[in-house]
């Protein structure tokens, strides 16, 4: 059985049992966070596509950390003009541990 959700302007596909990195999310750690914007839902037999959501339908997770990810550099230059910067960004994420499909 899996899921297709949508959290931070992104899709994931999840599995129960499976850690996920996704856009930092407002939870503090050990916190239960519920999905309720699925868009796709298979289990053994059946593949349910929402239209534009599965309704009835909830992945429920458990935040593990917050953290950084590692640092990417963005260098920009103008060539003949004597610009040039560095810039650093270090993206912000929470990991969760999907636990359960729910279906309501």
């Amino acid at each position: 059985m899996y899921a297709v959700i949508t959290t931070g302007g992104k899709q994931y596909k999840v599995f129960p049992g499976e850690k996920i990195k996704v856009e930092k999310v407002s939870f503090n750690e050990g916190e239960t966070v519920v999905f309720d914007v699925l868009l796709l839902k298979k289990d053994d037999e059946t593949i349910e596509v929402g239209t534009p959501i599965v309704e009835g339908v909830s992945v429920i997770g458990k935040v593990l950390k917050h953290g950084k990810a590692k640092k990417i550099l963005v260098f920009k230059k103008k060539r003949r003009k004597n610009y040039s910067k560095l810039i650093g960004h270090r993206q912000p994420f929470t990991e969760i541990l999907i636990e359960d499909i729910k279906v309501n």
